[in-house]
């Protein structure tokens, strides 16, 4: 992690890209690449289909840069912080400063998840605070877009965020992938710090799909007791009721139930989709956001690569409704992206069987046999 302060705000003075831009910009996927790199594929030295998941992956990227050949040799990862305050009604198992903790340790590389993670495969993190209790400057630490500075509302009493201020997270992330792009980044991960941060995931989630019972999307977390699970559901429960924000209204939902990490990674599925770059999901808050984003642009889906099967329920109802089966499945639950740094290292090897495996016309070996083959 090689960025200072000073060089990340030099970034954040270009010009930032508005929600509307963005979602008047982002187009499908480049069919006939795609039917390119699918043809490219029945050519290399193996029956054809037969390394799966490999193989889809070469041609999705192929779709979204609009290049045969590819490569993610320059990896970054957005890292959003941001206190929750529905954290007061008894949500998490874990202290509220360890939000603040855990930015400081990410900042100081004492060796958390994602930074040996991120430092192991040769991928960038960058921290943001967008609202972290308490939390002092740091050179390591991008401060300059905290929009609440103690993190949102409690969204049981009140919304958790202006609409104008889910607006501008959001945005924040469309304008980082905008700057990734220009820096020659190739694959964009996200992550999140966050006490309390997945009863906000769980209630954008049910928010967005119109789920009344909160069984199907409401899990323990960090872990939690039976009677702080009980009162977390209820807590979701009886948010959605009093604020009501409609399936079809994914700021609305941000507003209302939402925290500034999600609303931060709904922008960055989106930029990613504007500027087209593959980008990685981690876990059930990520999920949250790229499920709104794909609420703003169903074509954003097309632009999202689902890294690990979370352990919380939410995750798999998202995935469901995504279209989305995720690449890996190692009962992870740390949060952080920590699933992101592990997927890109599939996609790397994705894309070196599309940029290295040799064809049957390269070692000229007879393949009309192959043609009266299924994949």
């Amino acid at each position: 992690m090689s960025d200072t302060m000073s060089e990340m705000k030099k970034r954040m003075m270009k010009k930032s890209t508005s929600l509307a831009d963005a979602l008047r910009l982002i187009r499908p996927l480049d069919a006939a690449s795609m039917a390119a790199a699918r043809e490219y594929q029945n050519r290399l030295l193996k029956p054809a289909g037969s390394l799966g998941e490999l193989e889809a992956i070469a041609i999705r990227i192929a779709g979204i840069t609009g290049k045969l050949h590819n490569t993610a040799d320059r990896k970054i990862h957005f890292l959003f912080g941001s206190d929750h305050g529905v954290y007061e009604e008894g949500v998490s198992g874990s202290p509220q400063y360890f939000t603040k903790a855990l930015m400081e340790f990410y900042a100081n590389e004492v060796g958390c998840g994602i930074d040996v993670l991120c430092s192991h495969v040769g991928v960038d993190l960058r921290l943001f605070d967008l609202g972290v209790r308490d939390l002092a400057p740091h050179p390591r630490i991008d401060a300059s877009h905290r929009l609440m500075p103690n993190g949102t509302e409690n969204f049981s009493k009140t919304r958790a965020m202006s609409p104008e201020t889910a607006r501008k997270a959001v945005e924040l992330g469309i304008t980082l992938v905008g700057q990734a792009r220009d820096e020659g980044y190739q694959i964009v991960g996200v992550g999140e710090v966050g006490m309390g941060n997945t009863t906000p995931a769980a209630a954008c989630i049910m928010a967005a799909l119109g789920l009344k019972n909160s069984d199907e999307a409401v899990g323990r977390g960090g872990g939690l007791t039976d009677e702080a699970f009980h009162k977390k559901k209820c807590v979701i429960e009886a948010a959605l009721e009093r604020h009501r924000p409609s399936p079809n209204e994914p700021l609305e939902i941000l507003s209302c139930v939402g925290g500034l990490d999600i609303a931060a990674m709904t922008g960055v599925f989106l930029g990613a989709a504007l500027h087209r770059l593959p980008v990685v999901i981690d876990g059930v808050i990520a999920i949250a956001g790229a499920l709104l984003a794909s609420k703003l642009s169903p074509l954003a889906r097309e632009y999202l690569i689902a890294s690990h099967l979370s352990k919380e329920p939410g995750y798999a109802v998202a995935a469901r409704a995504l279209g989305l089966t995720p690449l890996l499945n190692l009962g992870m639950r740390l949060g952080e992206g920590t699933g992101c740094p592990i997927a890109m290292q599939v996609v790397d090897d994705a894309l070196a069987v599309m940029n290295r495996m040799g064809t049957f016309e390269g070692v000229s070996l007879e393949s009309d046999y192959r043609k009266e083959l299924k994949a």
